[in-house]
C-alpha cells in the first residue's frame, strides 16, 4: 500500500507541466506510473479515472443542481427575488409569496425542459464516441478516448486520435499530424529515440501529444498525462480558443441585444413616471420588473435547447447523429454540399477488374506484385488494398517483408521492401497514382525480362491511362526495383521499372441520380471533391447528372489566388486531383462566395476541411479524427440519409423561429400595452404578480413548440436567421396586439365601467387568451385551419384558455387579486379575441406578401 501511495505521488508530480517524461527511459516511466507493457488492471484503471478525471478538454455537462440554479441567474430574476423578499419585510407577505412562487414555477419549467434536452444530447453523443485501443489485464480493449488514464498502454494506427501525452514504446513508420499543437502543416515522423530534457515540443520525436492524430504507420505508447495536464490543454488556456458562433447563435445574440435595449428604455421610463405620479415606490418597482420579465423571452435559451435537442433526437431516428446542437441550423440552411465520390456517389465496394501490362494485356505478374504490396502494408485500412487481397490470393510464403514507406498524400504511392527466398537482392514494390509512380520510373517492362526507357512509351502509357479513366475506372500504377540492404526511404523511390496498370471499379449507388435531384429540389447543390483524376471524375459526374463541362483540378488551384478561386467555385461542380489541404481552400472559397457549405468527409486528412466548412459531416465508420472533427455524423454513408437530415434540420429551425415570432407578437404587444396604459390609469393595470402570472401562462403553449408540425414549404429551401425580418415582424404583430389591448382597455373603462379588480381580471383574461390563440396563427404562413398544429400544442393551448377563464372562479382568485367575470364581460372578451384572430390572419397574409423571409 505504501508503495502504491508513493507511486501515485510520483505520478502526480509527473503530471505537472515541467516533468520531462520524454527524457526518461521507459523502464523508469513504468515504475513511476505503476504499470507495465501488459497495461493496467481494469480495477486500477477505474480508480485512476475517478482520481484524474476524463481525458477531454470539452466542457462537461452541468449537473442537475447547476442546471436548476442556472434558471435563476438572470439579473432581472435576481432583482425581482430581492424585491419580493423586501416586500415581505415591509408588510406584504402575500404578494411576496405569490411572486416568489411564480418565479420558482417558471424556473422549474425551464429546468425541466433543459434537463430533458441535456439528457438527449448525452445519449446522442454516446452513439458516436471516438474510441482507442488499450492494453488492460494483458488484453486489448476498446474504450472511449476520454477514458484513457495515466499508465495506460495504447495501440495506435493511422487515423487514431492520441488520447493524452504519451511516450512511444514501439513504432513502425509512424507519422503524426501535430498542426493543432505546433502549426507544422506536414506530418512529423515519430520514433523511439532519446530526447534531451530541454527539447521543445517540435523536437520531442519520441512523444505523442493529445489533440494530434496518426496519419500513417502504427505505434504502442504509454499514456503519461491526460486532460487538463496535457500540452494541448496548456496551449488552449493561453490562446483561450473558442468554437466560432454559428449564424443562428449570432442571430439569437443580436435579437437578445435588441430586446434588451427596448426593455431597459421602456421599463426605466415606466418606473420613473409611476413614481412621479406618487404611486407606491416598491409596487411601481415590482411592476417595472414584472414588465421587464414579460418583455424578455427568458425561456428563449430553454426553448432553443429543447427544439434543437428534439430535432437532434428525430434526426438520430433517421440515422443522423448531431454532435453540436447549434450546427443543426447550419445543416438546415446549407445550400452547397461537398463530398468525395467513393462511398457517396458510388457503393464504396471496390473490385479489381484487370491487371494490365504496358501494352494493355492481362498479366499475372502485375497482379502478383500488387498483391505483395497490399498484403504487407501496415498503414491505414483502405478499400483498395482490401479489394486486391480479396480478388485473388497468392502464395507469398517465399517473400518476407523488410521495410515499408507508407502512403502519403504528396507522393501518392506506397512502397514495400521484400526479401525473396534464396535471393541476395531485395525487391521493392511500389503502387499508387499512375502519375506518382511514373515519376519514380526510368524504365518500363515491355515484355518478360525486357525493359525499355520510360521516355519511349511514356505517351502511350498516359494515353492508355486516360482511356481507362474516361470509362470510370480507377487506375493505379505498379512498379519495382531491386536494391541492397534491409531498409528503404522515400529517396529510394527512383530509377524504378514500370510494370503495368491495376484497373479498379466502383459501381454507382442505385438511385443516386434521383437523390442528387432531390437535393437540388430542396436547394442543395452537390459538388464532387475527389482525389481521383479528372477523367474518372468527369465520367462519374456525367453518369450521375452533375455538370462536368468545367472541372477544376488540384494543379489549377495551386496557381489560383484565393480571390480567383472564389470566382471559380460558384459554377464548378467537379473538383478533381485535389490534395487534402486544397479541400480546405475550396471550403473557404465557397463560404466567401456567400454559401452555407457542408463537407462530407471520412478520411485522415479531411479534418481541416471539416473544420473549415459551415457544417462538418462524417460517418460512423470514419477514422477517429474525422468523427472527432465533424459536427454531424451519419450512421450510414448515404446521401438519402443526409437528405432526411437536412429536412429535419430545417424543421427544427422552423420550430425554433416560431417561438421568436410568438415572443415578439402577442407577448411583446401585451407588455408594451401594459406599459402605456399604466400612464393613463389611476391604478396599475395589472399587479406585479398578475403580470408574472400572465407571462407564465403564455409560456405553456410555447414550450410545446418543439413537437409542432411544420408545413412542407418551410423545408423546401435553405433559410437563415434574419434579424431585420424579426424586427419587422415584432413591429407589425406587436402593434396589432397592442391595438386590441387598447380596444379591451376602452371597452373595460367606457363600456363596462370596470373598477380596478374587474379591469385587471378582464385584461388578464384577454391578454392570456389572445396570446395563446395567436400562437396557432403565427406558427404558419398558411390560413390557420389549413395547417394542422401538433397535438401537444393544440391541447396545451386549449387547456390554458380554459384555465384562464376558470381562474377568477377558483380559490386562487383572491390571492391573485381577481374577481369573477360577469357573463357579458366574458362575451365581450371572446368577441375581441375573435376579432383579433381574424385581423391577425389578414395582416399575416399581407405581411408575407410584401416581406420576404
Amino acid at each position: 500500500m505504501a508503495q502504491l501511495v508513493e507511486n501515485k505521488a510520483m505520478l502526480h508530480e509527473q503530471r505537472q507541466p515541467g516533468a520531462a517524461f520524454w527524457s526518461m527511459p521507459k523502464s523508469m516511466l513504468f515504475e513511476q506510473l505503476a504499470t507495465s507493457e501488459h497495461g493496467l488492471t481494469a480495477k486500477e484503471a477505474t480508480a485512476r479515472l475517478a482520481q484524474y478525471g476524463q481525458s477531454t478538454l470539452k466542457p462537461r455537462h452541468a449537473t442537475t443542481a447547476e442546471l436548476f440554479v442556472s434558471q435563476f441567474k438572470s439579473p432581472l430574476i435576481l432583482i425581482l427575488i430581492f424585491a419580493a423578499i423586501l416586500a415581505n419585510f415591509l408588510g406584504d407577505p402575500t404578494n411576496s409569496a405569490i411572486v416568489l412562487a411564480i418565479v420558482f414555477v417558471s424556473g422549474l419549467l425551464g429546468f425541466w425542459q433543459e434537463r430533458g434536452a441535456t439528457n438527449i444530447v448525452k445519449r446522442l453523443l454516446s452513439l458516436v464516441q471516438v474510441k482507442t485501443t488499450v492494453i488492460r489485464d494483458g488484453k486489448a480493449h476498446i474504450i472511449p478516448v476520454s477514458h484513457a488514464v495515466p499508465g495506460d498502454i495504447v495501440i495506435l494506427k493511422a487515423g487514431s486520435i492520441i488520447p493524452g501525452d504519451c511516450l512511444i514504446i514501439e513504432s513502425s513508420d509512424l507519422f503524426v499530424d501535430e498542426s493543432t499543437l505546433t502549426g507544422e502543416p506536414f506530418p512529423v515522423e515519430k520514433i523511439v529515440h532519446p530526447v534531451p530534457e530541454a527539447a521543445s515540443i517540435g523536437k520531442r520525436i519520441n512523444s505523442l501529444f493529445m489533440g494530434t492524430h496518426v496519419v500513417s504507420g502504427s505505434a504502442t505508447a504509454i499514456v503519461v498525462r491526460t486532460g487538463a495536464n496535457t500540452e494541448f490543454s496548456e496551449i488552449s488556456k493561453r490562446i483561450e480558443s473558442k468554437t466560432p458562433e454559428t449564424e443562428f447563435e449570432t442571430g439569437v445574440r443580436k435579437f437578445g441585444y435588441l430586446l434588451l435595449q427596448v426593455t431597459l428604455l421602456l421599463v426605466t421610463a415606466i418606473f420613473v413616471i409611476n413614481v412621479y405620479f406618487s404611486r407606491p415606490v416598491l409596487e411601481s418597482f415590482l411592476f417595472a420588473l414584472a414588465l421587464a420579465i414579460g418583455l424578455t423571452p427568458q425561456l428563449l435559451p430553454a426553448i432553443i435547447s429543447v427544439n434543437l435537442a428534439h430535432g437532434a433526437k428525430y434526426m438520430a431516428q433517421r440515422k443522423v447523429v448531431v454532435k453540436r446542437l447549434a450546427s443543426i441550423e447550419n445543416f438546415g440552411s446549407m445550400n452547397v454540399l461537398c463530398a468525395d465520390k467513393t462511398g457517396t456517389l458510388t457503393e464504396g465496394s471496390i473490385r479489381v477488374r484487370a491487371a494490365l501490362d504496358t501494352y494493355g494485356k492481362e498479366r499475372e505478374k502485375v497482379l502478383l506484385y500488387a498483391y505483395l504490396n497490399a498484403a504487407n502494408e501496415t498503414g491505414f485500412v483502405n478499400p483498395i488494398d482490401h479489394a486486391i487481397r480479396m480478388h485473388r490470393k497468392f502464395d507469398i510464403s517465399d517473400y518476407a517483408k523488410k521495410d515499408e514507406v507508407p502512403y502519403d498524400f504528396s507522393r501518392k504511392r506506397l512502397s514495400i521492401l521484400l526479401a525473396q527466398k534464396n535471393e541476395r537482392m531485395r525487391l521493392m514494390v511500389t503502387k499508387g497514382a499512375v502519375a506518382g509512380v511514373l515519376a519514380a520510373c526510368s524504365r518500363a517492362e515491355a515484355s518478360e525480362g525486357r525493359t525499355t526507357s520510360i521516355t519511349n512509351i511514356h505517351a502511350e502509357l498516359l494515353r492508355r491511362f486516360e482511356e481507362l479513366s474516361s470509362k470510370g475506372f480507377r487506375v493505379l500504377g505498379v512498379a519495382y526495383r531491386t536494391i541492397e540492404g534491409s531498409n528503404i526511404t522515400k529517396d529510394d523511390e527512383k530509377d524504378m521499372t514500370f510494370l503495368g496498370f491495376l484497373v479498379l471499379s466502383d459501381t454507382l449507388k442505385p438511385g443516386i441520380s434521383e437523390t442528387i435531384n432531390e437535393l437540388k429540389k430542396v436547394g442543395v447543390s452537390l459538388k464532387m471533391v475527389t482525389g481521383d483524376n479528372r477523367h474518372v471524375a468527369a465520367s462519374i459526374a456525367k453518369q450521375v447528372g452533375l455538370s462536368s463541362t468545367k472541372i477544376v483540378t488540384g494543379s489549377d488551384i495551386r496557381h489560383m489566388s484565393d480571390a480567383a478561386l472564389s470566382r471559380h467555385v460558384a459554377d464548378c461542380d467537379v473538383f478533381a486531383e485535389i490534395d487534402p489541404e486544397q479541400k480546405e481552400r475550396i471550403m473557404v472559397a465557397l463560404r466567401g462566395a456567400g454559401n452555407v457549405v457542408g463537407f462530407l468527409g471520412d478520411g485522415i486528412n479531411d479534418a481541416p476541411a471539416l473544420h473549415a466548412a459551415d457544417v462538418g459531416i462524417s460517418v460512423d465508420k470514419a477514422v477517429d479524427i474525422a468523427k472527432e472533427s465533424a459536427d454531424i455524423v451519419l450512421m450510414e454513408k448515404d446521401l438519402n440519409v443526409l437528405l432526411q437530415g437536412v429536412r429535419e434540420g430545417r424543421r427544427t429551425f422552423s420550430n425554433t423561429i416560431k417561438y421568436v415570432f410568438m415572443a415578439t407578437s402577442a407577448n411583446f404587444g401585451n407588455m408594451f400595452s401594459l406599459a402605456g396604459t399604466s400612464l393613463f390609469l389611476k391604478f396599475l393595470p395589472l399587479l406585479p404578480r398578475q403580470v408574472l402570472l400572465t407571462n407564465l401562462m403564455t409560456d405553456f403553449p410555447e414550450m410545446t413548440i418543439a413537437t409542432d408540425n411544420v408545413d412542407p414549404e418551410m423545408t423546401e429551401k435553405p433559410r437563415k436567421w434574419d434579424i431585420k425580418f424579426i424586427r419587422k415582424f415584432m413591429l407589425v404583430f406587436g402593434a396589432l396586439s397592442s391595438v386590441f389591448d387598447y380596444l379591451t382597455f376602452a371597452a373595460l373603462i367606457f363600456v363596462m365601467n370596470a373598477a380596478a379588480p374587474e379591469f385587471r381580471t378582464g385584461w388578464f383574461v384577454e391578454s392570456v387568451v389572445s396570446a395563446a390563440a395567436v400562437v396557432l396563427i403565427v406558427r404558419t404562413r398558411r390560413l390557420s385551419f389549413k395547417s394542422k398544429p401538433g397535438k401537444w400544442l393544440i391541447a396545451v393551448t386549449l387547456a390554458i384558455i380554459a384555465a384562464t377563464f376558470a381562474l377568477p372562479f377558483t380559490p386562487l382568485a383572491e390571492p391573485f387579486g381577481f374577481v369573477p367575470l360577469p357573463v357579458e364581460l366574458a362575451a365581450l372578451i371572446i368577441g375581441i379575441v375573435a376579432l383579433y384572430a381574424l385581423s391577425a390572419e389578414v395582416v399575416k397574409k399581407l405581411f408575407y406578401k410584401y416581406v420576404r423571409f
